[in-house]
């Protein structure tokens, strides 16, 4: 197999544990010398940065070695899915670059093969229905360092468990009333063996079966039979499955010969700062309104990543970066805008942006008067060409870069003071209107006609450059700032307050009436990337419109973890 030759001349140290297993296998001619891995996503939310890893990880691996990957959906509990769910989920894993060709599944699709082996543990006494709640059953489990008691059900007749399994799934109990349970080792020192729920009653419609089923699988009895059915040979997954693997590997026994069985293999899962990874915290900040959804761009959903303007590169250079291993770690919020950043410099087109501006007259500048300087589109790339900007008498710039009594080095525009604005000329502050409250109202210049950029006369160098609009061609828009969800670094970790609390209350800053330069006016298109020169890199929303342009800040342009690494 090329693909095989193609990595064993690859240094071992380029691998990561799980492609060096999973190399090894082939290698071996294990499973026939296949390769299929499955990203097996359950349909109750949306993908967060954490499924990203797995993503790059399954279908990686597939495309690295010449295999292939499944995406099954583990839709066994009604209650919490949703088609919604189904269709983001697809939409994110062909974002990020991946595909799974006509290999969708479902873990409903096995719901017949899997009662069929129910039932069969019933008939072999390897399973039994018990009347116990939940309560009781938990609390005779035991703890890892004392057994379980064995349940009062625990030894009914196989006949007796059937008929009540059967009537189970014609809907005869209550929720909760009755469960199947696998008759392992009640003493086992693995907890997960103490006979584990293999199946509960569930009476809400399927998104897929509708009514058909009144009882539905528990994933660790799902899910190894479903890898089994499809033909996976290497089931990847996070590390707290790794106490799982033995009660896998049981129930895969049932099914398995030595001509083939799926491998568990575990590796980290992905923690960032200032988030949270919790499906179902995250569910709570939609519900509540504490976001603006699942796609909201403070969120590290993939949706929410894509809305903000990360790119998929982005995301995958990050998680290249980052690696797979078996510890734990909690990964800076700052590599991942490390890598963001990256990209966008070398991709996103440059303009001119006012976010807070003030008027600045230039009285030597001919009224009516408008000229076109040329501004490249992004110095990164040399195919990227130009375009052309008006400059006029009357333009804005950032009031921020204006200060009447400067401290040293201010090299921004000051009374009598020098600057050039970017592509154009240098000017030079002559005097400020001030309204009745003595705020600048506008700022008087002369400039220096022979100094535009790409004149002669451009040589003339001045400390500071600034960026600048047009006043009778800037257009309004309307910026998003966005910041860290949370004001704590690992929000997970405070334990004694509720996590809402922690929410960072400037995570989201709105400014109207920023003025954009007609070129970003004309090329805003839903998703399009610029830099704002000077600012930041800024993404078109999805809801932006010709009318009422709206721009999302992906990301500033100082780099922090840069800047740290340079300690």
């Amino acid at each position: 197999m090329e693909e095989i030759k193609e990595a064993e001349s690859t240094e071992k140290k380029s691998l990561s544990f799980v492609e060096q297993i999973v190399l090894d296998d082939l290698k071996a001619g294990k499973n026939g010398g296949r390769l299929n891995t499955r990203f097996p996503p359950e349909p109750n939310g949306y993908l967060h940065i954490g499924h990203a890893k797995a993503i790059c990880m399954d279908f990686g691996v597939a495309e690295k070695f010449g295999g292939t990957c499944n995406l099954r959906f583990d839709d066994t509990n009604p209650v919490k899915e949703d088609v919604e769910y189904v269709d983001s989920i697809r939409e994110d894993i062909h974002w990020l670059g991946f595909d799974w060709g006509n290999r969708e599944y479902y873990a409903s699709d096995y719901f017949p093969q899997l009662f069929e082996l129910a039932c069969r543990l019933i008939k072999e006494g390897k399973a039994y229905v018990d009347d116990q709640t939940s309560e009781q059953i938990a609390e005779q489990k035991g703890t890892p360092t004392t057994p379980g008691t064995e349940s009062p059900y625990r030894n009914r007749t196989p006949e007796e468990n059937l008929d009540l399994f059967i009537r189970m799934n014609n809907g005869e109990f209550d929720e909760g009333a009755r469960v199947l349970r696998a008759k392992i080792d009640m003493a086992s020192s693995n907890m997960h063996f103490r006979d584990p729920i293999m199946y509960r009653i569930i009476k809400t419609p399927h998104h897929r079966t509708g009514t058909t089923w009144k009882v539905y699988p528990m994933y660790d009895f799902a899910h190894g039979q479903s890898d089994y059915f499809e033909g996976v040979t290497h089931s990847i997954c996070t590390l707290e499955f790794v106490p799982h693997r033995p009660l896998y590997d049981y129930f895969v026994d049932e099914l398995a010969d030595e001509t083939y069985r799926p491998r568990q293999i575990e590796f980290n899962r992905l923690n960032l700062t200032y988030t949270v990874m919790s499906k179902r915290k995250l569910l709570q900040l939609v519900k509540e309104g504490l976001v603006e959804g699942w796609d909201d761009p403070r969120m590290p959903t993939i949706s929410g990543m894509r809305r903000r303007g990360f790119t998929p590169r982005s995301i995958r250079n990050f998680i290249e970066r980052i690696g797979y291993t078996k510890y734990e770690a909690l990964n800076s919020v700052s590599l991942l805008e490390h890598a963001v950043r990256e990209d966008l410099n070398a991709i996103a087109t440059r303009g001119m942006a006012v976010m807070n501006p003030v008027k600045v007259v230039i009285t030597n500048y001919p009224e009516g008067q408008t000229e076109m300087v040329e501004m490249d589109n992004n110095p990164e790339d040399p195919t990227a060409g130009s375009h052309s900007m008006p400059f006029s008498r009357e333009i804005y710039i950032e009031r921020e870069d204006f200060m009447e009594n400067p401290p040293k080095k201010f090299f921004r525009l000051a009374p009598d003071g020098e600057v050039r604005l970017k592509g154009a000329y240098i000017i030079k502050c002559t005097g400020v209107k001030k309204n009745e409250n003595g705020e600048i109202e506008e700022i008087y210049c002369t400039y220096d006609p022979d100094s535009r950029s790409g004149l002669p006369g451009a040589s003339r160098k001045v400390k500071g450059t600034l960026h600048w609009v047009s006043v009778p061609h800037a257009v309004d828009a309307t910026a998003r700032l966005y910041d860290r969800l949370f004001n704590v670094e690992n929000p997970s970790a405070e334990t004694e307050r509720d996590f809402r609390e922690l929410l960072n209350p400037d995570s989201l800053k709105i400014v109207e009436g920023i003025k954009v330069d007609p070129f970003i006016a004309e090329n805003a298109k839903q998703g399009a990337k610029f830099q704002f020169q000077r600012i930041g890199y800024f993404t078109s929303d999805l809801s932006s419109t010709p009318e009422h342009l709206i721009f999302n800040r992906t990301i500033g342009l100082k780099d922090s973890w840069e800047k740290e690494q340079k300690k």
